[in-house]
């Protein structure tokens, strides 16, 4: 079959792989019809989150079921359906609490430390051998573990379009709203408008949030988050910028909830890059940290952005003093999707109207590249198997 592969830093190609098989009599092997390129992969493109190993890339993505083992009762030959981005077993002390992104079973490497090379939570589908190793879904077919737990079957009159996002930056920009303990009138600054953060400010108007901001770098994607989120906008021109408009905006307090939806990637300065090479970190906290100026006393700074590695300096002072209540983690998919589909299939959502740009598998290179380079007003890449 063909597939994306990660072959090294900024090496990704569509290569002839081998066919995936039923290895578990709880696996279902699936036929592809849509994926998508994630922030999240850029992480590995870059070297954020290290792979040694070629991999098939992708924990975006749904198809049609083409097999299943012994143990999948719930799905059979043709069914259409999405599938979540973290693999769980949907019995161990995790799952049973509702936190399947901590599964005890799924990951090869997992471990209760949680440290930066080693003990890991749940696999997730194509993010390196760290987190299982499975391979991804930017391919014309996939392995799904515990396949009676994860995947949800798609009802026949929606699109895949229209469903294809409850696999991550829907449930993740939920998580992040949901996170922040949104009870009505809040006011919630979301540090980034690429799509997860744009999910975000969908997910904190349904919870009933009073006022919604997003803040980037880029205008076309604040100009996105105002037409497919109908938020209120900030350009990103420095930190103390920022800080002052959201507390302008809050009699002087700071937003009820500030998320990070941008984590290690943010933009830097050439003194910030050489400070993180002495520190041997990856990336910068630089929107953590602004997060936690900007948020309210007693307020919540909810964490969906990635971040990989120790941090010097970070300001655990700020964060006492002022009571901040800190959250951040995978989104626990599989105990919002059920949900979330039936907010998509009521209308009281739209999830693809964020979508830019619709290309063929063998074209992904390119679309990695414009996704990455926030070329050609990039915001959300579908790749067609």
């Amino acid at each position: 079959m063909k597939a994306l592969v990660f072959h090294k830093i900024n090496d990704v190609r569509v290569d002839t792989v081998d066919d995936p098989i039923i290895e578990d009599n709880r696996d279902a092997i699936i036929r592809v019809t849509s994926t998508a390129i994630c922030g999240s992969d850029l992480h590995i493109l870059d070297g954020f989150v290290p792979q040694m190993n070629n991999m098939v890339l992708g924990h975006e993505f749904m198809g049609i079921v083409e097999e299943v083992g012994s143990g999948v009762g719930n799905l059979k030959k043709g069914d259409r359906v999405v599938v979540p981005f973290p693999i769980a077993c949907g019995s161990c002390f995790f799952c049973n609490n509702k936190w399947p992104t901590q599964c005890e079973n799924s990951n090869k490497n997992y471990g209760p430390d949680g440290g930066l090379m080693t003990e890991k939570g749940a696999a997730l589908f194509g993010y390196t051998d760290l987190y299982g190793g499975i391979q991804g879904g930017q391919a014309e077919y996939v392995r799904v573990p515990y396949a009676d737990f994860g995947p949800r079957i798609v009802p026949d009159e929606l699109t895949d379009e229209q469903v294809l996002f409850l696999t991550d930056i829907f449930p993740t920009g939920w998580a992040a709203a949901d996170w922040g303990r949104i009870k009505g009138g809040e006011t919630v600054a979301i540090f980034g408008a690429g799509p997860v953060g744009i999910m975000a400010a969908k997910s904190a108007w349904i919870m009933g949030a009073g006022r919604v901001v997003n803040i980037d770098i880029q205008q076309y994607r604040l100009d996105m988050a105002k037409k497919a989120a109908n938020s209120e906008t900030i350009l990103w021109e420095s930190e103390d910028q920022v800080v002052e408009l959201i507390r302008s905006m809050t009699e002087g307090r700071g937003a009820d909830v500030c998320i990070d939806a941008v984590g290690m990637e943010a933009d830097r300065s050439l003194l910030e890059k050489a400070k993180a090479v002495i520190n041997f970190e990856k990336g910068t906290t630089k929107v953590l940290e602004t997060c936690l100026r900007a948020v309210r006393r007693a307020g919540v700074v909810s964490v969906v952005g990635v971040y990989g590695a120790p941090y010097d300096n970070f300001p655990l002072g700020r964060w006492f003093d002022k009571g901040i209540t800190l959250m951040g983690t995978q989104a626990p998919v599989q105990i919002y999707i059920d949900h979330l589909m039936n907010l998509v299939q009521t209308g009281k959502v739209t999830l693809n109207d964020i979508i830019t740009h619709t290309l063929p598998l063998s074209e992904a290179p390119h679309g990695y590249e414009i996704f990455k380079k926030k070329e050609d007003n990039c915001v959300k890449v579908v790749l067609k198997p």
